[in-house]
């Protein structure tokens, strides 16, 4: 345990160090991110002690706070988070070190790595906290960190609107949270969550689940309250876009599972809840992601979709729980928490990918990129890696979730009605989320890396120095390792899901083994598939070691010289699917308007506003505001009203306490 307060340490130390050194900016970016990336080594390292000593370590320091105990521990659940939060944050920091090269001399450096370490420091604090004060205390580090690293470039409008969006609904979920806890201690009077073992009863179990869901849900980005993450991600520089969609949001499902280990039995309707959240969030995160012209806002859109695979397993964990079928509860949670991981990896490939593009060529906009394989191969290569992974195609780590998810469905089928019909719903959106996840990462890939360059400022582009690519290829490499050793990684899901659920270890193992056996087969195969396919190519170069080679254009069709405006653009490639579900998406178009046969120029714009955001959260709004105009009224401006208030206030509180 000493460890990992070291870990903290230095990520604090090193966060204040920076900002001392700001006038250096060099001196101060080095030692910011630098100690970042010790502080997750020595977090690693306490990871490790604390699996082979094998239990929890829970030292109580004083802390002179009311209701409050500085109580921290590592067990199988909270290693599970803290895993990636480290890995992520390292190489994260390593490839922040780079990037906010472009901004010295424009930006306060120091200020930006002392909020980085802090948010990584929030995080680890957040699942290390066994007391709800401190947990809420970390809460408020990791949200007021983020928040102050989202307004990075604050000087814009829509990055100052996105950190206000973002602030608020933080603090709306943080309110449920205090409720939540508050519900939880009034039965032992303690804040410590050692003290929470016995559930409380009747309605109480689901009002404290539905704070749970509202307060975690929203940091999580689950729909419809998901409204801040699409504007958020965005607006943040690209290292801190990876940590906060790659292990930010997981606090939230993190905070969902650490609260069903003090209710006990759950009831079934909140894992019904949670797989129709799912649904909805994963169908309509990844709808909204096609519709999508600016790759870090797709990006964030897929994490919604994403969060929503993890609750439909977190849902038939419960299922299975409720329901007393270890089998369902084993598979449900393993698809979560497998995606928890695996979602770290591959979108954090994802963003920082996206930023070393943005990093290159200027912009985010897809319908302007295009080519970009040639000028940035390892970039293109990797960022491949990473689409193929989140579209869950095998062997890489993406596949696993959701093969896992796919499988508590199939041997659910022969089980209880309405099990049955739940089982059919979710294979119905897993296929549904897949489909469109393939049709917004072929887009994705296709538009930016394929084909000619649609600007001649693009044909300079090249691939960012090692700082930057060897974070993206140690991502790529994590994403081929999860998924061809997930069979062997099986295993070491017994512990937690036990300690999530309290299942019968006998079960939970043989379980384990029963699915490893079709990933094993999986991985073999496309182990072999890919050895011959390698094998083929370092044949062929040797064939043609000898021989002149030359590059000449694809044969495209008879035209002899194919130019960008003969391409696809994203939105032409994804209009069947958008006219499809138009009724859904209600995409505005602004169609070209011509008057000759031969125009100079034409233009053809679409955009997609969130539906939540234009239906429910707009109106909302407009009705509190005006509501607060009306209270006006009694704003004179004048000191003497306002003492005349005060004095009211004061005699009502007297006559109510006579």
């Amino acid at each position: 345990m000493d460890t990992i307060l070291c870990s903290l340490y230095i990520l604090l130390l090193s966060g204040v160090l920076s900002l001392a050194l700001n006038r250096h900016v060099k001196l101060s970016n080095i030692v910011g991110s630098s100690g970042v990336v010790l502080s997750s080594i020595a977090g690693i390292i306490a990871l490790l002690i604390a699996y082979r000593n094998g239990g929890p370590a829970a030292p109580a320091m004083p802390w002179k706070v009311p209701f409050g105990s500085f109580s921290i521990a590592i067990d199988s659940l909270g290693s599970l988070f803290l895993f990636p939060i480290f890995i992520l944050a390292a190489l994260s920091a390593l490839y922040g070190s780079e990037y906010l090269k472009h901004y010295f001399g424009k930006k306060n450096i120091g200020s930006t790595w002392l909020f980085f370490n802090s948010l990584v420091a929030g995080m680890v604090l957040v699942v290390l906290a066994r007391n709800a004060v401190l947990f809420l205390v970390a809460w408020e580090l990791m949200s007021v960190s983020s928040f102050f690293l989202v307004i990075f470039e604050g000087e814009k409008k829509n990055t100052a609107r996105a950190g206000l969006t973002y602030l608020i609904a933080t603090h709306i979920g943080t309110l449920f949270l205090m409720v939540m806890f508050i519900l939880l201690a009034k039965n032992s009077g303690s804040f410590d969550f050692a003290a929470w073992t016995m559930p409380a009863k009747g309605t109480m179990l689901s009002i404290i689940f539905i704070c749970a869901l509202v307060g975690f849900g929203t940091k999580a980005g689950l729909m419809p309250l998901h409204i801040w993450l699409p504007e958020a991600h965005p607006a943040a520089p690209s290292h801190v876009s990876a940590i906060m969609s790659g292990v930010m949001i997981k606090t939230g499902i993190y905070g969902i599972l650490r609260v069903l280990t003090f209710l006990g039995t759950p009831c079934a309707w909140w894992g019904y809840t949670l797989i129709a959240i799912g649904a909805v969030s994963g169908i309509l995160g990844i709808l909204f992601a096609l519709a999508q012209h600016d790759i870090k806002r797709l990006l964030a859109y897929s994490s919604i979709e994403n969060i929503g695979l993890i609750s439909i397993g977190i849902g038939m964990g419960i299922l299975g729980m409720a329901a007393n079928d270890p089998v369902l509860t084993f598979l449900g949670f393993a698809g979560a928490l497998w995606h928890v991981v695996n979602h770290s990896f591959f979108k954090g490939l994802l963003f920082l990918g996206a930023g070393a593009i943005a990093h290159r060529t200027g912009t985010r906009e897809i319908n302007v990129l295009g080519g970009l394989l040639k000028k940035m191969p390892l970039t293109g290569s990797c960022f491949l890696v990473g689409s193929a992974a989140i579209c869950g195609l095998p062997p890489l780590n993406g596949f696993i979730g959701e093969f896992l998810l796919y499988f508590a469905s199939l041997k659910s089928i022969f089980g209880e009605t309405g099990i049955v019909l739940v089982s059919l719903g979710i294979i119905a959106s897993l296929s549904l989320i897949g489909g469109l996840a393939l049709a917004c990462f072929t887009k994705a890939f296709g538009m930016i890396f394929l084909g000619e360059p649609r600007s001649p400022r693009h044909r300079e582009a090249r691939d960012p120095n090692v700082l930057m690519l060897a974070p993206m290829m140690a991502l790529a490499g994590a994403c081929i390792f999860m998924g061809l050793g997930a069979p062997f990684i099986m295993g070491a899901m017994d512990k937690i899901i036990i300690n999530v659920a309290g299942t019968s270890t006998g079960i939970i193992g043989m379980t384990a083994s029963e699915a490893a056996r079709p990933l094993a087969g999986i991985a073999g195969i496309f182990t072999l598939f890919y050895a011959i396919i390698l094998s083929a190519a370092l044949f062929r170069r040797g064939l043609l070691a000898k021989r002149d080679v030359r590059d000449v254009v694809t044969w495209d069709c008879g035209y002899a010289q194919p130019e960008p405006r003969m391409q696809y653009t994203a939105s032409s490639f994804v209009q069947p699917i958008m006219n499809f579900f138009k009724g859904i998406l209600r995409t505005e178009k602004d169609p070209p308007k011509t008057s000759e046969f031969f125009p100079d120029s034409s233009s053809f714009r679409t955009e997609t506003a969130d539906i939540f955001s234009e239906v429910v959260f707009r109106p909302l709004l407009e009705f509190i505001h005006r509501m607060a105009e009306k209270l006006t009224l009694v704003q004179h401006g004048q000191m003497q009203f306002y003492i005349l208030y005060i004095l009211f206030a004061l005699v009502m509180l007297f006559i109510w306490k006579l």
